[in-house]
């Protein structure tokens, strides 16, 4: 979508759906579904949900008049995205944040990242893991008061990096900044990009010490790790979840689901928004030539690993699709491939998006489930996702945290 078009949708948008909801009410409302899909694999037919402030109380059998009737929608709950970029974007000349001569005044960093949590939320998003920047507390924050509209946001702020001769010490200072400036999570990279050939650059006992600070601390470790080796070592270092992996060999597999580690392999969106937007990216940093040849080999090789890892019912594969500029708001699109062309079942997959995905974020019993005591964060759809998954485009209501911020109907 061009610049403008995309402001003007943007502006008719926030017209037809004030970005501004009223409070939850203090009394209750009741949701009437067509069908519901719980988010825990569990799928029922007409169901009233009823919600009280931010929770849901009860769902019910249908009886009386609805507060809303989505009775010929499915019902599900809001989408966890558990790895994006929500700061991620084409800046006014239409290249990728960052790029030689641009000109950005801090003011428009900060609304363009606005709009890429409107338009994640609008489409069915209702939490996001953003990995990471900085600037990407205060947007949380901002999102958490209600000022603005946005996803549920949970953030790394910027990376821990290092190579071998980085002293653990180092790292484990640079895990407790992060998690003094408030960090939800820790990102920690243990190998190089893709781009630069994704081999090791931290060693298990670096990792030990990153991963090991994070969790005295009370937080997760979300590892970038590409090759087997590095893999293998965040795993045995006890690091909490793995991103991209689009190295890893049948033993790091394995060892990911005898561990119980977290395994988010970003198989589709981001690669293909690359391909697509790639004059907006190539001369930036590590996006040349070889690095985009890099990308596309990487391309049929994450559907089969992708492949692999469903052939672990033990491995637990989230949600993510790494979304970066030109992503945001097309997440669905990451989980209708992996069920398209990954084959992934319709149900294991909206779980992956759900209380699995919720699992990996330590917030099980908060959010990604459709049951009384959780948060209101529920989505319909026209059609039915179990029978034909591309309904995830067709997102006509959105409900976060008892407020709706969509509703088409």
């Amino acid at each position: 979508m061009a610049p403008r078009t995309r402001r003007l949708a943007l502006a008719l948008l926030a017209a037809a759906f004030p970005p501004f909801p009223a409070c939850a009410q203090t009394d209750s409302i009741v949701i009437r579904a067509g069908a519901m899909l719980d988010g825990q694999g569990g799928a029922r037919g007409p169901t009233d949900i009823v919600i009280r402030g931010s929770k849901i109380l009860r769902l019910s059998e249908p009886a009386g008049r609805p507060t809303y009737d989505l009775s010929t929608l499915t019902v599900l709950p809001g989408g966890i995205d558990t790895h994006v970029h929500i700061a991620n974007h084409f800046d006014p000349n239409g290249r990728a944040h960052g790029a030689p001569g641009t000109v950005e005044t801090p003011r428009q960093t900060v609304l363009y990242a606005v709009e890429n949590a409107y338009l994640t939320l609008y489409a069915g998003i209702t939490t996001a893991q953003s990995l990471g920047a900085d600037l990407d507390r205060d947007l949380r924050d901002a999102i958490a008061r209600g000022v603005i509209p946005g996803p549920r946001i949970l953030t790394s702020l910027a990376w821990v990096t290092g190579d071998s001769t980085t002293h653990p010490d180092s790292l484990r200072n640079s895990v407790r900044a992060r998690v003094a400036a408030g960090a939800d999570a820790v990102k920690i990279f243990a190998s190089r990009s893709i781009r630069e050939g994704g081999g090791p650059t931290l060693t298990e006992a670096q990792l030990r010490a990153a991963c090991g600070q994070a969790k005295s601390l009370g937080r997760r470790s979300v590892v970038h790790a590409h090759a087997a080796e590095a893999v293998k070592r965040a795993v045995r270092a006890g690091c909490t979840t793995i991103e991209h992996g689009g190295l890893v060999d049948d033993a790091a597999l394995d060892l990911m689901a005898a561990q119980g580690t977290f395994f988010d392999p970003n198989v589709h969106l981001v690669l293909q928004n690359y391909s697509d937007n790639r004059e907006r990216f190539i001369g930036i940093g590590n996006y040349t030539p070889e690095g985009f040849a890099h990308m596309e080999r990487l391309k049929p090789r994450m559907v089969e690993l992708f492949k692999k890892a469903l052939a672990r019912p033990s491995l637990k594969v989230v949600f993510g699709t790494d979304a970066v500029a030109g992503a945001h708001g097309r997440n669905w699109e990451e989980l209708i491939f992996r069920v398209e062309q990954g084959g992934q079942q319709p149900m294991a997959a909206l779980v992956s998006a759900g209380s699995l995905a919720a699992e990996s974020l330590g917030l099980q019993d908060q959010i990604g489930t459709l049951a009384a005591g959780f948060e209101a964060d529920l989505i319909a759809v026209e059609g039915n996702p179990l029978e034909e998954i591309t309904a995830l485009r067709r997102v006509v209501f959105v409900m976060k945290g008892g407020k709706i911020y969509r509703n088409g109907r």
